[in-house]
C-alpha cells in the first residue's frame, strides 16, 4: 500500500509538499509534548536547545534535515539531541501521505490529519509523563464533536453515541476494577480521550479503537513482561498511546478491517 502512494494519482510534487506540510506540524508538535505538561506557553520563547537554552536560527530548526545536517547534536553546546523529534516529524509527514492516498485533497482527510495530529500529541505526553491532559482531551471532545460538518457518514446522533459509548465503556471497566481491586486500574484521561475519539468516529469507531488497542495492549504488555524478566505483572503501562493507535488504524483501515474480519469469522 505505501507503494501505492507514489503513483500517478498525484504528482510527485504535491506528495512531497504533503510529507513537508505534515513534518512542519510535526515540529509544532514537538514543542506541544515537551512544554504543555509543564505549563510553558507553546509560542514564546522562541524554538531553544534544552540544554544550553540558545535559540535556534531557522535553518537549524528545519524538521529532519536540520537534525541530519547537525548529526543529532545541539550545533551550540555539542549536547545530544533526541531521535524523537525526527521521528515525531516524520510520523506526521507519513500520516499526511497516507491520508492524502485514503482521502485526496479533501476536508474529511484535512479534519483527520488534524485529528491525528492530537492523538499523536497525547500518545507522547502519555508515554513521558502517564498523563493525559484535560486542556486537550476535553477541547477535543468538542471540537471533534464538529465531525459532522467535515465526515459525511457522521451525524450529530452517531457523536451524541461515540461520545456516550467511549466515556461510558472506559468508566463502566475503571469502576468495576476498582471495586474488585479496591485500586485504580485505569486513569480518567484514558476515558476522556476515548470519548474524544468518539466524538470524532462514533461507536462504530470506538468499539474499533478499543478492541484494537486492547489486543496491542496486552501484546505490548506480555511482551514487555518476557523481555524485562518482570516477575511482577502489575506494572503500568500507558493505554493512551494504543487507543491513539487503534483509532488511527480505523480511519485509515478499518472497513477493510472489518470486512476481512467479518468473512473471516463467516468462512466455513
Amino acid at each position: 500500500m505505501i507503494s501505492a502512494l507514489f503513483t500517478a494519482q498525484y504528482p510527485i510534487v504535491i506528495q512531497i509538499f504533503a510529507f513537508v506540510f505534515g513534518a512542519c506540524i510535526g515540529s509544532f508538535m514537538n514543542v506541544v509534548i515537551f512544554r504543555l505538561p509543564e505549563n510553558k506557553s507553546v509560542v514564546f520563547p522562541s524554538s531553544h536547545c534544552p540544554d544550553c537554552g540558545h535559540p535556534l536560527p531557522f535553518y537549524l530548526n528545519l524538521p529532519i534535515l536540520s537534525y541530519l545536517y547537525l548529526k543529532g547534536r545541539c550545533g551550540y553546546c555539542s549536547n545530544s539531541i533526541s531521535i524523537r523529534y525526527p521521528v515525531i516529524e516524520c510520523l506526521t509527514g507519513g500520516l499526511a501521505l497516507l491520508l492524502l492516498y485514503k482521502f485526496n485533497l479533501s476536508l474529511p482527510g484535512l479534519f483527520w490529519f488534524f485529528f491525528g495530529c492530537v492523538l499523536i500529541v497525547v500518545s507522547f505526553i502519555d508515554l513521558d509523563h502517564q498523563i493525559i491532559p484535560d486542556r486537550i482531551s476535553i477541547p477535543g471532545i468538542a471540537i471533534f464533536a464538529s465531525s459532522p460538518l467535515f465526515i459525511p457518514e457522521m451525524s450529530f446522533e452517531t457523536v451524541f453515541y461515540g461520545i456516550a459509548a467511549g466515556g461510558g465503556i472506559l468508566y463502566a471497566i475503571a469502576l468495576s476494577y476498582y471495586m474488585l481491586r479496591k485500586q485504580h486500574g485505569m486513569g480518567g484521561g484514558d476515558i476522556k480521550l476515548l470519548a474524544m475519539i468518539g466524538a470524532a468516529t462514533g461507536i462504530k469507531g470506538v468499539l474499533f479503537t478499543l478492541f484494537t488497542a486492547s489486543v496491542l495492549g496486552t501484546a505490548c504488555g506480555v511482551a514487555f513482561m518476557v523481555f524485562q524478566n518482570k516477575k511482577d505483572s502489575r506494572f503500568k503501562i500507558p493505554f493512551g498511546p494504543f487507543l491513539s493507535l487503534g483509532a488511527l488504524i480505523y480511519i485509515i483501515w478499518g472497513e477493510e478491517l472489518i470486512f476481512w474480519y467479518f468473512s473471516l469469522l463467516a468462512a466455513p
